[in-house]
């Protein structure tokens, strides 16, 4: 197993792939995609117990914070291309500060480490600058690395998560509906983790792109929460399940209640919103460059395994 590249001379090494936030849903598809098609991957997270299968795999591991510039030099150090996230921390009590300093952090070791391509995650709606909850902060991150002079970058703008369902199991399971902030008639675009991560992988594995440049991926098709309702209701033996659409007040009295910081309540709270309003949205058509292949009916099948293991 290639071990820990803190334990490694600093070389240039003109194959490595860096992947941040490497024990995520994203970022541990992304090293094993590149894994599996013999790349060179530094993973890159903050425990490194959770990092251990990965090193089985063959990763080379960097335990380190994302918040500690000295930390993001180090694990940057060597490379030929990046993949940066933006790890959630929901305790944050000023979110887009968090946001600001961890993006300055890849910025300042992407220019220091001389890296040449870059793929960013980014969201949905990150053209603008505000009224968008926690979208806003990656707009500035996308803003602070393609300053970055000769840069190739792409953003990536996934898409509503498809795993953002999982946050309501246990309201499905104690109080027998699904529901959030959002308005259960607004077919919006949903998008699996997974087709996220194999697009950021074959971006990396290419490397083939230049200059800035922005990619949305918007799933197979817009849904709506209550036709995902029903699809997720079907899969788990609850084909009633329904939908409701709860006030912006107890959304944010249930997520303080699950530990989620004021500010980052009052940050999805207007990302609902935004939503809502149409003013967070797509900012291209669709087409067959930004549709991805899994369909909220394969991934009912997913939240239909969770929901019957706990």
């Amino acid at each position: 197993m290639p071990g820990r590249a803190e334990d490694k001379e600093e070389v240039m090494d003109k194959e490595l792939l860096v992947i941040t936030a490497a024990t995520g849903n994203i970022g541990r598809k992304v090293v094993e995609i590149l894994l599996g098609r013999g790349r060179k991957v530094r993973a890159v997270a903050r425990n490194e117990k959770n990092l251990e299968p990965l090193a089985k795999m063959g990763a080379e591991i960097f335990p380190g914070d994302v918040e500690d510039p000295a930390a993001v030099r180090k694990a940057f150090s060597g490379a030929q291309a990046v993949f940066t996230l933006i790890p959630p921390k929901y305790s944050s009590e000023n979110f887009r500060a968090y946001q600001n300093k961890v993006a300055e952090n890849y910025a300042q070791a992407i220019e220091s480490s001389q890296i040449g391509h870059v793929v960013n995650l980014s969201s949905v709606g990150a053209h603008l600058a505000d009224k968008n909850g926690p979208i806003g902060g990656l707009h500035d991150a996308e803003k602070r690395i393609s300053r970055i002079a000769g840069i190739n970058v792409v953003h990536l703008r996934p898409a509503f998560f498809m795993e953002n369902h999982f946050f309501t199991l246990g309201l499905i399971k104690e109080k027998g509906i699904n529901g959030s902030a959002l308005k259960g008639d607004m077919p919006i675009p949903q998008i699996a983790t997974k087709d996220i991560a194999q697009a950021a992988a074959e971006l990396l594995a290419r490397l083939d792109f230049k200059g800035v440049s922005a990619r949305e991926l918007l799933g197979t098709r817009d849904v709506s929460m209550a036709e995902a309702t029903r699809h997720l209701g079907k899969a788990i033996g609850k084909p009633e399940l329904p939908f409701v659409q709860f006030s912006h007040e107890d959304t944010r009295k249930a997520l303080e209640g699950m530990g989620v910081s004021a500010d980052v309540s009052r940050l999805f709270v207007e990302m609902y919103e935004g939503f809502n309003s149409g003013v967070v949205r797509p900012a291209e058509a669709r087409s067959a460059g930004n549709t991805t292949p899994t369909r909220i009916e394969d991934f009912a099948a997913e939240f239909a395994q969770v929901y019957n293991a706990n």
